[in-house]
């Protein structure tokens, strides 16, 4: 397993090639840190804002193209790391997503003789003596593995009542590209730590962590099978989903073998038209379903991609019954909610659909993504605006938006934004990810699909729950008011006390920030002055007296480097 430490200087392994792909790993990012920090950061300080701006496209573009190039050429980790960035389209710029968003498509098959190897290791057994046929040509393949079709033979297909099937086997080699990968990552997340930039945003070595869980659970076979099964029974009475059987007796750790449920491509339009099947029915209900995992099961399929969903016609339907349903497949990548955050993301549905400023950012600090201490009243007012101006409009409408309004929201409430101390509770990059890949296929599906048509029905179920507890909820309401009641008297008689006495003493930490700062940024702009000072005279002096004038240049150094970095530990 992978050290966690970030400071680690070498990568887990002995061998060569892992070594010269972990390093290959921290060459690219430390060179692209190193970049933004001198245009985001450096630049600024000496009135260069300008520049950096209209170089942050050509920017992007350059890294997407330079982290694509990277990912195809390693494979492994760095193929999720490329999808995941594909998907961030609510935080990343679209020169970025659109280079990556095709990655997992272009990943290079291993050649069969390697599946069949590890294959019959897992197996124990040739392939020949498990399934009657095997196709050497793989249906998928992905970073962590790669599926072929196959069909059981006579015994297991008399055991299981199943004949076609997928087989399903990891990539050779792939716990130690993991381990390595992770290793880099967990590196280049430390260094973010120490970004202020980044740092007071998002903790990143806890991001690497999350991604770490999840990518060692989605190379463990097993716990995929097992939550085929368990997502199975959450919509056991469902007629809207279906899931593949999982044949267990021929399963293992990096052998999974499933029911061959292959059927249309949920965003393949034509073919769905060809099937009597109106996409634009498909949208709606496809949305409902992933509510649903997030909203009332608490267990939902988190890589919800085209790929990884079917429509499968059902032909013997009866009048009244749904002549189609949808097909999940691939449950390497789940999230979980707790009933905790489940509450705050219910709080969160309900005020985004009745366009609640105030009660939008309540949910979002029940959920954990605001600190406490965060002051919200800008919030709520540029969510309040937010909703009174896109509230409701679906993904055709917003494309018709007058770019010129995105960025007067933009220059209005980005700072404030940026500003505010946002995190990240666990499992909510996936709810993220889960949603944003929802909204994508469903628009694919129908380009005039609203998610709000879907989201305020949604909404108003929660909202007659939530009744439900009201009398619960007034109750505890009664007893925490009964309960400041009977402490208030105390308390007052110790705050007169204090009074008394000459000890209170009332405090402002922000004025006192505010004041901190400004006497660091004084002090930083006598180091420039100095700076620029020290410069200009040794340039003057070097021409009648060398000696002093480069001694003088070279002194500049220190008044430059405390101008630059003075209180950015703080």
């Amino acid at each position: 397993m992978a050290s966690t430490d970030p400071s680690a200087s070498s990568p887990p392994v002995r061998d060569r090639a892992g070594r010269a792909r972990y390093r290959r790993i921290l060459r690219f990012a430390s060179r692209h840190l190193a970049v933004t920090w001198w245009f985001e950061l450096v630049l600024p300080r000496f009135g260069l804002r300008g520049l950096a701006e209209r170089t942050r496209a050509r920017r992007m573009r350059r890294f997407a193209r330079g982290f694509h190039a990277l990912a195809l050429d390693l494979g492994g980790l760095m193929i999720k790391v490329g999808q995941y960035l594909s998907s961030r389209l609510d935080v990343l710029p679209p020169e970025i997503t659109k280079e990556l968003e095709g990655l997992q498509d272009e990943v290079t098959p291993v050649p069969f003789a390697g599946i069949r190897a590890l294959a019959e290791a897992e197996l124990r057994r040739p392939l020949g003596q498990v399934f009657a046929t095997v196709a050497e040509t793989p249906i998928a393949a992905a970073s962590l593995g790669q599926a072929h079709r196959a069909t059981l033979g006579p015994a297991d297909a008399a055991d299981t009542g199943l004949t076609d099937v997928v087989l399903k086997v990891q990539r050779p080699g792939i716990d130690a590209v993991v381990d390595v990968d992770l290793a880099a990552l967990r590196r280049v997340g430390g260094w973010l730590s120490h970004v202020r930039l980044v740092s007071d945003r998002v903790d990143a070595p806890a991001l690497v962590e999350e991604f770490a869980r999840t990518s060692l659970e989605e190379i463990d076979y097993l716990n995929e099978a097992a939550n085929s099964a368990r997502f199975a029974a959450d919509f056991a009475d469902d007629d809207r989903v279906s899931v593949p059987d999982v044949v267990w007796e021929r399963t293992t750790r990096r052998v999974l073998v499933l029911d061959d449920v292959s059927a249309i491509k949920i965003t393949d339009v034509d073919a769905l038209a060809a099937a009597g099947i109106d996409p634009a029915e498909v949208a709606p209900v496809f949305a409902e379903v992933m509510f649903d995992q997030l909203f009332t099961h608490g267990f939902f399929h988190a890589d919800p991609h085209p790929g990884n969903i079917f429509v499968t016609p059902v032909p013997d339907a009866v009048d009244g019954q749904r002549p189609w349903k949808l097909t999940f497949i691939d449950f390497g990548m789940m999230g979980e909610v707790p009933a905790g955050t489940r509450t705050g993301l219910r709080k969160l549905l309900i005020a985004a659909a009745s366009r609640d400023g105030s009660g939008m950012v309540n949910a979002m600090r029940d959920l954990g993504v605001l600190l406490p201490s965060a002051d919200t009243l800008g919030l709520e007012r540029a969510v309040t605006a937010t909703f009174a101006r896109f509230g409701g409009m679906g993904f055709a409408e917003l494309r018709q938006v007058d770019p010129r309004e995105y960025r007067e929201f933009a220059g209005q409430f980005g700072d404030l934004i940026r500003s505010l101390p946002f995190q990240l509770p666990e499992d909510f990059l996936l709810v993220l990810r889960a949603m944003t890949l929802t909204s994508g296929v469903a628009s694919a599906l129908d380009p005039a699909f609203n998610l709000w048509d879907s989201v305020e029905p949604y909404a108003a179920q929660l909202i007659r729950d939530e009744r439900g507890n009201a009398v619960q909820d007034v109750t505890r309401r009664t007893l925490d008011a009964a309960t400041v009641a009977v402490r208030l008297p105390g308390r007052l008689d110790h705050l007169v006390t204090r009074l008394e006495d000459g000890t209170l003493e009332v405090g402002s930490p922000r004025i006192e920030r505010q004041l901190t700062r400004i006497e660091r940024t004084a002090r930083r702009v006598v180091s420039a002055v100095l700076f620029a000072a020290l410069l200009i005279a040794g340039a003057v002096l070097r021409s009648g007296d060398d000696v002093v004038g480069t001694v003088l240049m070279v002194t500049s150094a220190v008044p430059l480097l405390h101008a630059l970095f003075a209180g950015r530990g703080r």
